[in-house]
């Protein structure tokens, strides 16, 4: 065999990092012995896997081909080495997820897998959608739970259970009081919304597609805590998940506005790499996942595990 692990795992961090340096620090090896295990692999294989641009390093064509079958292989030689040390257990899980799964479902459920787990490492990252994707795409996440599209062509998508969005206000808010509103009276308001880029604006935007006037968005926040606390003080109408927003709902802080005039359904989805091998891990964290959801017709009837 011309090539060794050590120098797949190279390859692939610099593919990831595209910069010898990044991946050298991401590896904690010097710059040289990770040039010179990158030129080794090239030169034994008489073949070139990356365009170099001055200091930057860009996969060809024949290196992101190579790319996910060199990730695939290093997890199943992660649990090689795993079960030849007397490790049957899972090794790492990297999560990655959208805020409102991640604020509110994947932490619990996370806490739920490690429980059961112990020995598995388990990182969460929050970001939007398009962050998650991104990650994905790149390999630097395991499994994505995302509540926006992805239409990536690289990118497995299996959806997982729906979710609805809802228009809300402050109790002292003069929409509270008639728990209804027409999409004239919608446009007359300021809202506080999320982010371009992520699910809950994207989903928010196109049930608001047909309507010509432009709306009067006073503020655009990235966590919907911020919205739900901005909400409160006044400064306007929001529309998040109904899931970020039961808590309050039972205690009155605040009101929803139902909305008959907007469609406000979406879907959570799972996302993974067409071409990572699904670790151990990976199958079990997916069924815990589905084993929560089932029967249940919305993401706000969720009965959330309880973390002892």
């Amino acid at each position: 065999m011309r090539f060794t692990l050590r120098q797949l795992q190279v390859f692939v961090a610099v593919a990831q990092q595209e910069s010898v340096s990044r991946a050298a620090q991401s590896l904690a090896l010097s710059q040289s012995a990770t040039s010179t295990s990158l030129t080794e692999l090239e030169r034994q294989s008489d073949c070139q896997l990356f365009d170099r641009a001055g200091k930057r390093l860009a996969l060809n064509a024949l290196g992101r081909q190579l790319l996910p079958q060199a990730v695939a292989l290093l997890e199943q030689a992660r649990e090689i080495e795993r079960l030849l040390g007397g490790k049957s257990g899972y090794g790492s899980l990297n999560v990655g997820a959208t805020l409102t799964v991640g604020n509110y479902l994947a932490t619990l459920l996370i806490g739920s897998f490690m429980q059961q787990h112990p020995e598995c490492r388990v990182k969460l990252q929050v970001h939007n959608t398009a962050h998650v994707v991104q990650q994905i795409a790149h390999y630097e996440l395991d499994l994505g739970l995302i509540e926006g599209h992805c239409q990536h062509p690289d990118i497995e998508v299996q959806p997982w259970v729906e979710d609805e969005l809802v228009v809300f206000c402050a109790p002292q808010h003069p929409l509270a009081a008639r728990g209804t509103a027409s999409l004239e009276e919608l446009t007359c308001e300021a809202w506080i919304l999320r982010e371009q880029g992520s699910g809950t604006r994207l989903t928010f935007d196109q049930a608001m597609r047909h309507h010509p006037r432009k709306l009067n968005i006073r503020l655009e926040l990235e966590h919907t805590e911020a919205i739900k606390r901005a909400v409160e003080s006044g400064l306007g109408i929001g529309c998040i998940s109904r899931l970020a927003l039961r808590d309050a709902f039972r205690r009155g802080s605040l009101m929803p506005v139902e909305t008959p005039e907007l469609d406000l359904r979406r879907q959570f989805y799972f996302i993974w790499h067409k071409q990572k091998y699904q670790t151990a891990a990976m199958r079990d964290f997916l069924e815990q996942c589905r084993a929560l959801t089932a029967g249940v017709a919305r993401s706000d009837q969720i009965v959330l595990p309880a973390i002892v």
